[in-house]
């Protein structure tokens, strides 16, 4: 008997072809679509994320080596001035770096700070708000008062706090890596309890429900109920907040780091960038505080714009 050739039927990739055409049909797909403003400020923050992911390619020098860098060439006016001079486009800062080729770099990170401390703070927010919702008792009255006290602080000072007693602790061993570490660990710890708190309120409804009765009758342990059954219906506010506290983290960053508690000048931020610029705008020289403040403006707004767009579309209420 000879082996027959099993012929590709269509039918196989049926599954992820309904499942694309389910996306489409989306009602969020449908209100994306609907807002114009939406979609050109996802347009504007995929813009931003492609800059900062192929700086190195983009860039004309990188700001980040000494070795590229000439005091001669710096403080030359954008390119379109009398003064500029190629291939400067937006001028060069006190150091000789180019603005441009700065901003690129400064934005991957201020964006890897905000998304990493973004990360940091929902993986701590979530694991403590299901474990206070779920378990409920001494254990929900411990982080929900802890969550309290945090809110009294703001969360610029929780960072500063945290961030200060790093410093302290750490001296001199804190490099450019370290600081950044730092600073993920101090934003994450600022932005947690937004999280545990939604994350609590929506497990205590879920676990009354019928499916997480039978999930504990068939004898599933705690954890699997809780990431595989109750986590998944709480993910709609969890990404509202994600979203709006990625605005926040970024906002965050470049204000310690213009406060001269964040990224250090030979690994600047958007933030740093500015501080330093602050320093010369009386001068004359707008342009080295101008463009990486409108960078940072218009990251911020973009991702606020998807924020509140996302809010809405997640919105049962509003459908």
């Amino acid at each position: 008997m000879s082996d027959a050739v099993v012929p590709h039927r269509p039918q196989d990739h049926q599954p992820a072809a309904g499942w694309f055409k389910r996306a489409l049909d989306s009602d969020i797909f449908y209100s994306f679509r609907r807002s114009r403003l939406t979609m050109v400020a996802a347009a504007i923050t995929l813009l931003f994320f492609l800059l900062a992911i192929f700086a190195s390619w983009l860039a004309v020098q990188n700001p980040f080596d000494p070795a590229q860098l000439q005091l001669i060439n710096s403080r030359i006016a954008p390119l379109w001035t009398a003064d500029g001079q190629s291939p400067f486009l937006l001028g060069t800062d006190e150091q000789g770096r180019d603005v441009l080729s700065a901003i690129l770099f400064g934005l991957r990170i201020s964006l890897a700070v905000g998304l990493a401390g973004v990360i940091f703070a929902g993986a701590l927010g979530i694991a403590l708000g299901l474990v206070a919702g779920y378990f409920g008792g001494a254990v929900d009255s411990v982080i929900m008062r802890i969550a309290d006290v945090q809110l009294t602080f703001p969360a610029i000072l929780i960072a500063l706090l945290v961030n200060g007693v790093a410093k302290s602790l750490l001296g001199n061993r804190l490099d450019e890596m370290n600081t950044l570490g730092v600073l993920i660990v101090a934003i994450g710890l600022s932005f947690w309890v937004q999280y545990a708190r939604t994350v609590r309120g929506s497990v205590m409804v879920e676990k009354n429900k019928d499916y997480v009765a039978a999930a504990q009758l068939i004898g599933l342990p705690a954890p699997k109920i809780l990431l595989r059954h109750v986590l998944p219906n709480t993910m709609g506010p969890i990404l509202v907040i994600a979203t709006i506290n990625l605005a926040l983290a970024i906002i965050t960053e470049a204000t310690l780091s213009f406060l001269g508690a964040g990224m250090p000048d030979t690994m600047p931020s958007l933030g740093t960038l500015i501080r330093i610029g602050n320093n010369y705008l009386f001068a004359g020289e707008w342009w080295i505080v101008a463009f990486p403040g409108i960078a940072l403006a218009g990251l911020i707004l973009s991702i606020n714009l998807l924020g509140d767009w996302l809010r809405d579309a997640l919105n049962p209420k509003l459908r």
